[in-house]
């Protein structure tokens, strides 16, 4: 069996999570829904720049390789439509959300072929969908909670990426600072140093190790002493105007801790209790100084991808 057309919802991602360089993420209350549908006589895009509404837009090249990784040939009209509140290179996961989207659409429109796949590779739907898009990403820390949702932990051995759950306790919540200007990865990975020493290299991975356990446990002091960062943080921080006030005045309203989600340049406040009037509360504080700024409250979205039409 297949369908014509599919609308899927994507939810936006941070990734890093402080000390978790590369592999932790976790999918957050914002998002993209993208629809596909085999109709028309070529390929349409839109809700997007002009510039991307051709091949080499991220939908369609998750698309054409999900379609290849099923067997089966990429139709040759397909319209489109990209829409939803995830920012572009804000650090909140839109390329990620991009392909997510597409690799999820091709498996609803040809749901058995896809399930054989799975089914061949020995591992679940999206995990199938991880291994189709994770080679255009290029790394999965936001592909997999993209996929499956909440807080991940992800690695590549051997070309492959795996990934893992990890609970968080139900009372900490995200409060996000979206700055109002873009900061490309390319940039955001060019001021990192090539080399680290083993200090810092120990620092982060004993950091991230209790954090994951904090996180579970809704230790707060524990939270606070391990969501910290040597690896890429002190380096971003400088391509992020304002952002020790921002991290000044989230603590003193009572933030466990801040960090920078992705890439940047958006912030995360990491609160327990009330992530809406803490939003609001920050909002009105960093106005002082940044008007142009926007604070949300993001909780973490457990669902993940998930189509929301199938014709």
């Amino acid at each position: 069996m297949s369908f014509s057309k599919v609308t899927v919802r994507v939810p936006g991602t941070t990734a890093n999570v402080g000390p978790g360089f590369d592999s932790f993420g976790c999918a957050l209350g914002i998002y993209n829904t993208v629809s596909v549908a085999a109709e028309g006589e070529q390929l349409v895009i839109d809700g997007c720049d002009k510039k991307y509404a051709g091949p080499d837009n991220l939908v369609y090249q998750s698309y054409t390789a999900a379609m290849q990784r099923f067997g089966l040939p990429t139709e040759k009209s397909l319209h489109i439509t990209i829409g939803g509140d995830i920012p572009v290179s804000r650090g909140l996961g839109s390329s990620a959300a991009l392909l997510a989207a597409g690799a999820a659409a091709a498996a609803e429109l040809h749901p058995e072929a896809a399930k054989q796949a799975a089914d061949a590779a020995g591992i679940s739907l999206n995990g199938l969908l991880l291994q189709i898009c994770n080679p255009i990403e290029g790394h999965p820390d936001n592909l997999a909670p993209a996929l499956f949702g909440g807080m991940t932990v992800s690695m590549v051995e051997q070309g492959v990426p795996y990934t893992v759950a990890c609970p968080v306790h139900p009372s900490l919540n995200f409060v996000a600072v979206i700055p109002d200007f873009e900061l490309s990865t390319h940039l955001a990975r060019e001021v990192l140093p090539q080399s680290y020493s083993r200090a810092d290299a120990v620092y982060n991975l004993s950091h991230g190790a209790v954090l994951l356990k904090a996180l579970e446990q809704g230790n707060t002091a524990l939270i606070g002493a391990a969501l910290r960062d040597r690896l890429h943080q002190p380096y971003r921080e400088q391509l992020i105007a304002h952002y020790d006030k921002a991290k000044q005045a989230a603590l003193a309203l009572g933030a466990i801790s801040y960090c920078i989600s992705g890439a940047g340049p958006t912030q995360l406040a990491l609160v327990q209790g009330d992530g809406v009037q803490f939003a609001q509360r920050l909002n009105t504080a960093i106005l002082g100084f940044t008007p142009g700024w926007q604070v949300q409250y993001l909780p973490i979205d457990t669902v993940g991808t998930c189509a929301v039409c199938v014709e």
